[in-house]
This record gives C-alpha cells, structure tokens and sequence, in this order.
C-alpha cells in the first residue's frame, strides 16, 4: 500500500515538472492540494511522510475530525468545498486557504469570525464559468463587483480565483474553461487588482490546468486511488 502511495505521489509529481517545463513555467510555483476527502487519516500520514504538506477537504465536519486527530503536524489546510455559513466558525482557526468563496453573505461571516480569533484569512472567489445550477460560483460578470465588496473587510484577504468547470473525459474539452479563468484573473489585474493565485485542475485534467496558468492543483484519486 505504502509502495503504490509513494508510486503515485512521484507520478502526479513528475507530471507537474513535465508541464510546467513545457510550457515555460517553474514546477515550484504550483501548489499540489491533495484532496484528501473520504480519506482516511492514515492515509494523509501515508502521504505526508513523503513529504507532502498541503490538503484540501470539502465537508465539515470531516475537517474537525482529521484535524483533531493530525494537529501535531505541521498541514496547511486548505476548504475547498461549498461552506455555510454556519459552519465557518468550526474552520476559521484551522484552515490557511479557502477555495470556495462565492457570495458577500458568507465572506462577511469568514471575516467576523476571523476579527473574533485575530486572524486575517485568505480567500478565492469561486467562480461559475459555465452557469451550472448544480455548482456554486458567482457568474464571471459579477466577478469584480463581489471583489469590490469584499475587498472593504478587513480581517479577509483575497488572494486570487477558483473554479470547477464541466467534467470531461477528454480533459482537452475543459481548456477553453481554464483559459476563461485565467484571463478573467488577467484583466481585473490589469484593472489593479492583486490575484496572484488560480485554483483550477483535478486529477483528470490538471496538466492542461498548468499549462492555462494554474497555481493551485486539487488533485485527489490520482494521489489516493479511487473513493469507496
């Protein structure tokens, strides 16, 4: 088990190198978020005694628990899931990054909650590039009007945009998607906004995510195997 852990770990890794050397870019600039939800927490220690540091869980309560249990090691922890906001009191002094901000509703909730500990939290703005029903994101137009919003808390940071575009099996069909983050982050840049970072690229499709200018990977199944 130990064996195919470190296997796939070094293949998502030399994945990554390739990529970004391809394209121009330094292996070091992308963060891999191993996704480890559904995931048992020996299987993150599995992984961290390779080295790994970064993970992302999407439910909760599942959070509490794994951080509990693993909160002598030195993780970032990263939400990448959909968050209510009356669950962001039971993360706000455990996570570094939070992917999946997508309403002023729940950014004003991160931010009373963080003045309330003495932090400044880092967020993404999540966004719906495909205007699906059954995804969250504010949609690409409402984009800088929600930043402008947001920008106002002072306990909050916003760091740069997310998203989860259409699923594909050939992950080719979800470039025009990244490409459409990507530049929506360039030209509110270029309108003086500070976005370094974007959130984009699963284990089916993260190499073209690199390639269309990703910082963040959540790359799961290809790092842990398939979920029960």
């Amino acid at each position: 088990m130990a064996e195919k852990s470190k296997d796939r770990y070094l293949a998502v890794q030399e994945s990554i190198a390739k990529t970004a050397k391809n394209c121009g870019r330094k292996p070091e600039d992308i963060t891999l978020v191993a996704v480890s939800k559904k995931k048992k927490s020996e299987d993150i220690l599995e992984l961290a005694s390779l080295g790994h540091r970064v993970f992302g869980e999407s439910y909760v309560q599942e959070m509490q628990e794994k951080y509990r249990f693993l909160k002598d090691h030195n993780f970032q922890w990263h939400f990448i899931g959909h968050l209510q906001t009356n669950k962001v009191k039971y993360i706000i002094d455990k996570v570094s990054l939070i992917h999946s901000v997508d309403r002023f509703k729940l950014a004003k909730e991160i931010n009373r909650r963080a003045e309330a500990i003495g932090r400044k939290i880092d967020i993404l703005l999540q966004v719906n590039l495909a205007g699906e029903k059954t995804k969250s994101g504010t949609l690409s137009s409402e984009v800088e009007s929600l930043i402008v919003e947001v920008g106002k808390l002072k306990n909050i940071r916003i760091t740069g945009l997310m998203s989860m575009p259409p699923f594909f099996q050939n992950p080719e069909q979800v470039r025009p998607f990244f490409n459409q983050l990507r530049c929506l982050r360039d030209s509110l840049i270029h309108l003086g906004y500070s976005l370094p970072e974007l959130s984009m690229g699963m284990s089916n499709d993260f190499p073209v995510a690199i390639s269309e200018g990703a910082t963040l990977i959540r790359v799961g199944t290809s790092l842990f195997g398939p979920r029960e």
